[in-house]
């Protein structure tokens, strides 16, 4: 028997005013990396009231919600923490307050994410309440932490240490009415060098770290913005897009967009304004498109000319990440997160894109204030980075993208998101969780398996 539609879509705008309601109360809780447990708590307590099977807050701080009884997983993750609200007088009204209109919830997180968790939570109610858990699954609902301080984290100890590995992700931050398959991955690298001090009025008698460190930035600026041309000295990381540099991955290079490099802090030690610097520190914000590792981009910042030239003297790593959970768990990784990029024709891909056409059609739905950003081909890819990064850049499980709210509304002062992509998503949700088994079938028969 066929999904019915029609009543999926009518479920979820049954459940319209709920989920405000719900979102409400999410960004009323301050909830910033590693101080979720309120907002982690006011879930649980959701979750519970909505009739979950099922209820638990793991080790690290992660609120998980069940339904089914099956031996298979299907997950749907959302990260319930929140960047700050920055300068409040950029900011028209209350961040935590908010407010909302017939259209449109404000508020710190509505976008980036917590409407994600409010819809996947009321679509795992509708699955329950209209006997649609997937046959042979259960249904995972994650509100995951600490993706803003170190995305996929809280799903690297949801694999590694928990040993739960769901046969396929949603990630449900916002996606601007669109289905993602892929995102450039990121890394942060430290670059140290050593100096020697001396007083400032005879600055021969030291080597002065800022003055090297001048030369290595410089690099770093080359590194980014050069083309990759055989004349030039510092090939720029837009080779990937080019089959002669990257022959294996420049096609998906060129769909997930090249690779960036820029320096976002500065560090000194110097034993007073008096003298020379002896020591200084830069951190690199990388981007990673298809095609790079972490081994890769690290080597690229080595081989720069004037890192090589002062030989000893710097010191290029990897950023490690150390930080407690707001349960005091602290599970330390390095600060890589890795690209990941999925074809257009993987199962859990096209249920998503089924459920969509059967649903809505074949374009993107939204707001006509948003019609520039809705205005785009249905299945494209994340500029930002998520929890995908471990889900299936470290893990290998395949993940896909669609989530309430607009990226460009992320980390921005005054966010909004809108009511009825809540009720979009959750009833997307329901059906393509439903899709996704007989399209992993569809596929084994198309490779004669």
């Amino acid at each position: 028997m066929g999904l019915d539609y029609e009543a999926i879509k009518a479920k979820a705008e049954g459940y319209k005013a709920d989920m405000a309601a719900f979102l409400r109360e999410l960004i009323a809780i301050p909830s910033e990396s590693c101080e979720e447990e309120k907002v982690v708590k006011h879930i649980e307590a959701k979750m519970n009231e909505l009739g979950f099977d099922k209820v638990e807050i793991d080790g690290l701080g992660n609120v998980i919600g069940w339904i089914g009884d099956g031996e298979k997983i299907i997950a749907l993750d959302s990260h319930i923490d929140t960047v700050g609200i920055g300068n409040r007088d950029n900011w028209t009204d209350d961040p935590y307050t908010g407010w909302e209109d017939d259209d449109v919830i404000y508020g710190r997180g509505g976008s980036d994410q917590t409407g994600g968790l409010v819809s996947s939570v009321y679509a795992a109610k509708m699955m329950k309440d209209m006997d649609l858990v997937p046959k042979g699954y259960k249904v995972m609902v994650v509100g995951s932490i600490m993706e803003e301080d170190c995305d996929g984290l809280c799903w690297q100890y949801i694999v590694e240490k928990d040993g739960i590995r769901p046969e396929f992700v949603i990630s449900t931050e916002p996606t601007d009415g669109g289905i993602y398959r892929g995102q450039r991955g990121r890394m942060e690298i430290r670059v140290d060098v050593r100096g020697v001090s001396c007083h400032g009025s005879a600055p021969e008698r030291g080597d002065n770290a800022i003055y090297k460190m001048a030369d290595i930035i410089q690099e770093v600026r080359a590194l980014n913005n050069n083309g990759c041309d055989e004349s030039t000295e510092i090939r720029g990381l837009v080779k990937m897009l080019d089959p002669k540099y990257n022959p294996d991955h420049y096609e998906d290079a060129r769909f997930l967009g090249r690779g960036t490099c820029t320096v976002s802090q500065v560090f000194y030690t110097s034993p007073s304004r008096c003298a020379v610097a002896d020591s200084c520190s830069i951190s690199i914000d990388r981007r990673m498109t298809a095609g790079e590792t972490w081994e890769s981009c690290l080597d690229e910042i080595r081989n720069l000319p004037a890192v090589k030239k002062y030989g000893d003297d710097v010191k290029v790593s990897m950023y490690m990440y150390d930080r407690p959970s707001w349960k005091g768990t602290v599970y330390e990784t390095e600060a890589y997160f890795p690209t990941w990029i999925n074809g257009e024709n993987e199962p859990h891909v096209k249920a998503l894109v089924d459920a969509h056409k059967a649903l809505f059609g074949e374009h993107r739905m939204g707001p006509d204030s948003q019609k520039a950003l809705r205005d785009r081909p249905l299945t494209d890819k994340w500029t930002f980075s998520t929890n995908g990064v471990a889900i299936q850049g470290r893990h290998g499980i395949p993940c896909v993208g669609f989530g309430p709210g607009a990226e460009n509304q992320a980390h921005a002062p005054n966010e909004i998101t809108w009511k009825q992509d809540l009720v979009r998503c959750a009833a997307e949700y329901v059906a393509a969780l439903n899709l996704y088994d007989d399209r992993v079938k569809s596929k084994k028969d198309e490779l004669g398996k």
